[in-house]
C-alpha cells in the first residue's frame, strides 16, 4: 500500500513538473512579453502597473530603479519605447520564475533624442496566486546589431 501511494505522489509530482515547463506555460510567457512591448510603446501605465511586481528592477544603460520610477519615466515620456524588433527569445521556467530573454533592435526616445539600439532583455516573472508579474527587466547593449 504504501508503495502504491509513493507511486501516485511520485506521479502526480512529475505531472505537475511537466505541466509547469510545457511548452503551451512558455509561450504564455513570450506573448505576455510581447504585449508588455506594446503596452511600453503605448505608454499604457496603467497596464504595466498590473503587470510589474511592486518590488521590480529595471536596469538600464543609464542606471537602476524600482517599479514606481519606471511608470513614471514611461508615463512622462524621459524613455519611450516607441518599437522593440524582437529577433530571437527563449524562455525557461523554474517551478514559479520564468526567465525569458529577447534579442531586440529597439527604437526609443530617450530625453527627446530618437535612438535605435541593440539589445539583449532579461525579463524575470513570479507567478504569484495564479498570475505572472513582472520582477526584473535588464537592458544589455550588444556591440553588433541584432541579427534579423
Amino acid at each position: 500500500m504504501k508503495t502504491i501511494i509513493a507511486g501516485l505522489i511520485l506521479v502526480f509530482f512529475s505531472t505537475q513538473l511537466s505541466v509547469s515547463q510545457s511548452p503551451a506555460n512558455e509561450q504564455e510567457i513570450i506573448n505576455l512579453s510581447k504585449e508588455k512591448w506594446q503596452w511600453m510603446a503605448d505608454k499604457n501605465v496603467d497596464a504595466l502597473a498590473d503587470l510589474f511586481h511592486e518590488k521590480a528592477m529595471f536596469v538600464h544603460m543609464g542606471g537602476a530603479w524600482g517599479t514606481e520610477q519606471e511608470l513614471n519615466i514611461i508615463k512622462g515620456g524621459g524613455i519611450w519605447y516607441k518599437k522593440a524588433e524582437i529577433h530571437e527569445v527563449s524562455v525557461n521556467i523554474i517551478d514559479n520564475t520564468a526567465i525569458l530573454l529577447n534579442r531586440i533592435t529597439l527604437l526609443a526616445e530617450v530625453g527627446g533624442n530618437e535612438v535605435t539600439n541593440p539589445f539583449e532583455v532579461s525579463e524575470v516573472y513570479i507567478k504569484q496566486d495564479g498570475k505572472w508579474k513582472l520582477g526584473s527587466l535588464s537592458f544589455t547593449r550588444l556591440m553588433t546589431p541584432s541579427g534579423h
